[in-house]
C-alpha cells in the first residue's frame, strides 16, 4: 500500500528532514581524524533531541544507535563503536529523525582527511548519480525511470550498483511502499504519483556489486572489501520537478569553509 501525502503532511516532513540536514551539518563539524564513529552517533541523539525530534533509527528493528555509520567497504547499517577514524577513510553517515508524526531520512558519504583520488571519484559519482535518479522522480515517469539513471551514470563510470539493498518510501513509517532500487529499466516499475515521497540512496561500489552480511546482523560489507560510497535525500514526487525535502546544504557549507582554511 502506497500512502500518498498531502501537501501540508509534505510539510511536516520537510521539518523533520531539516532536523537531519543540520544534524549531518554538525557531524561535518567535528568529523576528522581520531574521532569515532560513536562520538559522532552522541552528537547526532543530542543535536536531534534538542531540536525537538526523536532518533528514527535508534532501536529500530533491535538497531543499537541514533547513526549508521558505515566505514570504507562497509555499504550500509554500520553499528558506531570507538575505533578512532583514520585520514584516508570514507565513512557514510545516515541518520533518520521524527517528528510530528513524520520521519526524515538521509546520508552523506564524508571523506576523513585527504583520501585517494580513485576513492574521491568514486564519492563524487555517487553523489551525481543520486541527482541523477531525483531527476526522474517525477509524476507519471516510473520507479524503473529512477533505478536505471542511477544505474547508467554510474555503470558508464565502471563502479557496480549494490541491488539487494534499496531505497524506499517514508512518512509516518520509516519505511513504507514501494522499494526504490538504484536500478532498473525505463518504463518499467510502479507508475510515480504526486504525494508520493521517497528515499532515493544509491550505494555504489568501487569493486563488484556483491556484498556480505557481518556478524552483528546489521552492518553490510562489500564482499572483495573494496570500498563503496552512498548517498541519500528524502523527495517528494511532484509534477514537473521533483521536490527534495532533506538537505546537503549545511553539510556543504561546513566543508567548503574547512577547504578554504
Amino acid at each position: 500500500m502506497i500512502y500518498l501525502k498531502t501537501d501540508e503532511e509534505i510539510e511536516l516532513m520537510r521539518e523533520s528532514n531539516m532536523i537531519v540536514a543540520k544534524t549531518l551539518g554538525e557531524i561535518a563539524k567535528v568529523i576528522k581524524p581520531g574521532v569515532s564513529t560513536l562520538e559522532l552517533d552522541k552528537i547526532a541523539e543530542t543535536f536531534i533531541r534538542d531540536n525537538g525530534g526523536t532518533p528514527a533509527f535508534l532501536n529500530y528493528q533491535g538497531f543499537p544507535n541514533t547513526l549508521c555509520t558505515s566505514v570504507n567497504d562497509q555499504v550500509v547499517h554500520g553499528i558506531p563503536n570507538n575505533k578512532p577514524l583514520k585520514e584516508g577513510d570514507v565513512v557514510s553517515v545516515d541518520c533518520g529523525a521524527l517528528k510530528n508524526g513524520f520521519f526524515g531520512d538521509s546520508a552523506y558519504t564524508f571523506m576523513v582527511g585527504n583520501v585517494a583520488p580513485e576513492v574521491k571519484a568514486l564519492l563524487e559519482a555517487t553523489k551525481a548519480s543520486l541527482y541523477k535518479g531525483i531527476e526522474q522522480a517525477i509524476e507519471n515517469n516510473r520507479l524503473g525511470d529512477v533505478g536505471y539513471a542511477i544505474q547508467k551514470y554510474t555503470e558508464d563510470l565502471g563502479y557496480s550498483v549494490v541491488r539487494e539493498m534499496v531505497g524506499h518510501g517514508i512518512g509516518q513509517n520509516l519505511h513504507e511502499a514501494p522499494e526504490v532500487p538504484n536500478y532498473g529499466r525505463k518504463g518499467n516499475g510502479t507508475k510515480l504519483k504526486a504525494g508520493m515521497v521517497i528515499a532515493i540512496e544509491p550505494m555504489i561500489n568501487m569493486g563488484k556489486r556483491q556484498i556480505v552480511q557481518e556478524n552483528d546482523g546489521w552492518t553490510i560489507r562489500t564482499a572483495d572489501k573494496k570500498v563503496s560510497a552512498h548517498y541519500e535525500h528524502t523527495v517528494a514526487i511532484r509534477k514537473g520537478e521533483a521536490d527534495i525535502l532533506s538537505s546537503f546544504k549545511f553539510v556543504e557549507e561546513v566543508l567548503t569553509l574547512r577547504s578554504e582554511k
